[in-house]
C-alpha cells in the first residue's frame, strides 16, 4: 500500500478494510498491529477497520468468500 489512490474527484480515496481473524491469537494480534501501522504510516484517518472475529461471526466468512486467516478484504466506499 504505497499509496492511496485518488478518487475521480479529486480527492484521496477512504479505506475501508475488513480484517478477518479467529480470536485473541498470537498471529491474529500481530495481523491486527500490522494492518493499524500500516494504515497510520500510509493513509492515516482515511482508513476504518474493522476486526471481524470468526470464533463470534462465523457466518460472515460467506459474505467475502474468507478462506483462510488472517485475511483482509477492502469494503465500499464510504459516501
Amino acid at each position: 500500500m504505497a499509496s492511496a489512490r485518488k478518487e475521480t474527484s479529486g480527492e484521496p480515496a477512504f479505506w475501508r478494510l475488513k480484517l478477518y481473524v479467529a480470536g485473541q491469537t498470537p498471529r491474529s494480534l500481530a495481523a491486527i498491529a500490522t494492518l493499524k501501522r500500516t494504515c497510520d504510516e500510509y493513509v492515516g484517518e482515511r482508513c476504518a477497520i474493522e476486526v471481524i472475529d470468526l470464533i463470534e461471526r462465523s457466518q460472515l466468512a460467506r459474505e467475502d468468500d474468507v478462506i483462510a486467516i488472517p485475511t483482509i478484504v477492502r469494503g465500499a466506499k464510504r459516501r
